[in-house]
């Protein structure tokens, strides 16, 4: 059967990972230990898949830049404590395995760091089913378009032959910007409403939904 996407590339936290809660507790955790304000879960659960930068600007707006580096050095010692209890999401090595035998190119389009990443991909096992990535750390940030401009061009892969899988609004943005089809997961980070504004081909409300469809329709 003719594959109808050459490229998936997909977004790590949220949707290949279960780390949404420990993004969100970890950033809360920062605030009160340097007295800031404390951002509600849904102002912090908004940043995730952003750039550390444009994240903390957003999450907590009365902090200078001058202190961002303290903030994000208290928000990697609380990440990384937490680190080792977060999971993939039920199913994911299998359907990457799945998807790769079936001859799809696959890469990552991340808010983490290549440090974060790399890290994580040793760990889950996982490296060996991507063929690229970019993160927020080596290129825009997203909505920017250009992490899947980047990986299109290098895979020399076309928009139409490629798809973004992303549980956040900055995923879906992204794929507008750059011209690309885009498939939702509502189990991540953001609310249903808030990707579905962004008209994508669907949108998954289950971890375990996320490979019958791709089997079906990439």
């Amino acid at each position: 059967m003719p594959k109808r996407f050459e490229l998936l590339v997909f977004d790590w936290d949220g949707t290949l990972m279960d780390s949404a809660g420990a993004i969100v507790a970890s950033i809360q955790a920062s605030c009160r230990d340097l007295g800031l304000p404390v951002p509600e879960r849904e102002r912090a659960a908004h940043v995730i898949g952003l750039g550390l930068k444009d994240a903390l600007a957003y999450a907590v707006p009365a902090l200078p830049p001058s202190e961002y580096g303290r903030l994000a050095e208290r928000y990697r010692h609380h990440y990384l404590a937490r680190d080792p209890d977060i999971e993939l999401f039920p199913g994911m090595h299998e359907m990457l395995a799945a998807l790769k035998a079936q001859g799809h190119m696959l890469a990552v389009a991340t808010g983490k760091s290549r440090v974060g990443l790399e890290r994580v991909l040793e760990a889950t096992q996982l490296k060996q089913y991507f063929d690229s990535s970019r993160c927020a750390d080596e290129t825009h940030s997203k909505p920017h378009p250009a992490m899947l401009q980047e990986l299109m061009q290098e895979l020399l892969i076309e928009p139409e032959a490629t798809l973004m899988i992303g549980d956040t609004a900055h995923d879906l943005q992204m794929a507008v910007n750059a011209g690309v089809p885009a498939l939702a997961v509502s189990y991540g980070a953001h609310p249903r409403d808030s990707l579905t504004a962004f008209n994508p081909l669907a949108c998954i409300d289950t971890p375990q939904e996320l490979a019958p469809w791709l089997a079906r329709n990439a």
